[in-house]
């Protein structure tokens, strides 16, 4: 579906990196996986080419399913190199149930840069789409087994279709970025051009759960259903993007430190699962500490010179079975540093939003030259926004 702004879903388990760039996937993917598969091997395959072997249609309905993921996963790393070399971090990509999301840590700094980042993808999706027709019209000319030809004519449709479908402008999709970028250029306001992009996103949702619901309604075909499907997740998604592009605009110019807590009950990474549960100073004060190397840290508050190594969470600790717990040790079932967002105490507040999520897992370390400083959790940004609107809504009054 493209770049995401909003709080998208987290991979169930990681493939690797690619280009620098984490690639996950969701558990949802096996379920589209599947229903691909099922769909040209049973369906498309079958009655344009029928008379072969059950096991080759499913065999090549497999190969079609798996190069079309990787399509997605092409489209999605355009994004993400393109962001990267015009300064825009990116914290991965994820392949889910509706396609797939490059996460951003920040927006765009330009109206110039959303345009490429966002045009990167469709074109991408577009070139295979021709490349696969091209492969197909050559196959044809050297009498190619149908099977095979019906695959890549599936790819190059599918392809173009997914460009197609991505341009149109209605956030979040990419052609939503491209609005957001030509409105950002005409009025010179990030949050304004926002606004349009989410709404254009919201009315063309909706005209798809309509559409879908109908004909659902008349021919009880499943198409309607995701069609429909399709509709909400983009509603539910520009109205969530929107709602972030107002959260940012009153965190402007606000630095991570003004909402973090400071001196955060820290806890040692060799200490037994055991103790850490026994000890009321864990149970009873957060949910989340930082995890810290041996040689530092206790249980009162961030010294100078903690080394954060991880973040460790009462939920993981009691998930530890009771007769393992005293030889279990925190770090060996804390989430790792590698997992955990990192912030510096003064960067900018808003650009952690894209990388927030509720719960104590997502907990933010904010780390100075190496040293633990403070947390930041959802609740901390949440009470952060309520006190800056009321503060500046007593202002206007």
């Amino acid at each position: 579906m493209g770049t995401k702004k909003v709080k998208a879903v987290r991979a169930s388990f990681t493939l690797g990196r690619i280009a620098g760039v984490r690639v996950g996937v969701h558990w949802s993917v096996l379920f589209i996986f599947v229903l691909i598969v099922w769909g040209l091997s049973q369906g498309r395959f079958p009655e344009v080419h029928p008379g072969h072997p059950v096991l080759l249609y499913w065999l090549t309905g497999l190969v079609t399913a798996v190069v079309f993921f990787l399509s997605l996963l092409a489209h999605e790393l355009a994004h993400a190199v393109v962001a990267r070399r015009n300064g825009v971090d990116v914290d991965d990509i994820v392949l889910w149930l509706l396609g797939g999301a490059a996460r951003m840590r920040s927006e765009a700094p330009s109206p110039s840069v959303e345009l490429r980042i966002a045009g990167v993808g469709p074109l991408v999706s577009l070139l295979l789409g021709g490349v696969f027709t091209l492969a197909a019209w050559l196959l044809i000319l050297l009498s190619a087994p149908g099977l095979v030809v019906e695959g890549i004519v599936w790819l190059a449709a599918i392809n173009i279709l997914l460009a197609v479908f991505n341009a149109v402008p209605a956030a979040p999709l990419d052609g939503g970025r491209l609005l957001r970028a030509l409105l950002w250029w005409r009025t010179g306001d990030p949050l304004r051009a926002t606004a349009g992009a989410t709404a254009a996103g919201r009315g063309f949702g909706w005209l798809l759960v309509v559409v879908g619901a109908l004909l659902f309604v008349r021919t009880a075909a499943f198409g309607g259903l995701w069609l429909a499907l399709i509709g909400w997740f983009l509603v539910a998604a520009a109205t969530v993007e929107g709602r972030q592009a107002q959260v940012r605009s009153v965190l402007a110019g606000v630095p991570v430190r003004q909402a973090m807590t400071a001196g955060p009950v820290t806890v040692k990474a060799v200490l037994p699962v055991a103790q850490f549960l026994a000890d009321p100073r864990y149970r009873y004060r957060h949910s989340a500490f930082p995890v810290v190397a041996e040689d530092a840290g206790n249980a009162e508050g961030a010294e100078e010179g903690e080394r954060p190594v991880g973040l460790m969470t009462l939920e993981r600790a009691r998930a530890v079975p009771e007769d393992r717990r005293g030889t279990v040790r925190v770090e060996d079932v804390m989430v790792p540093l590698d997992d955990v967002t990192v912030a510096a105490p003064d960067a900018p507040l808003a650009d952690l939003l894209p990388r927030m999520e509720p719960g104590a897992d997502h907990t933010v370390l904010v780390v100075e030259e190496g040293r633990l400083v403070g947390v930041v959790s959802s609740s901390d940004v949440t009470r952060t926004v309520t006190w800056l609107s009321s503060v500046r809504g007593r202002g206007r009054g």
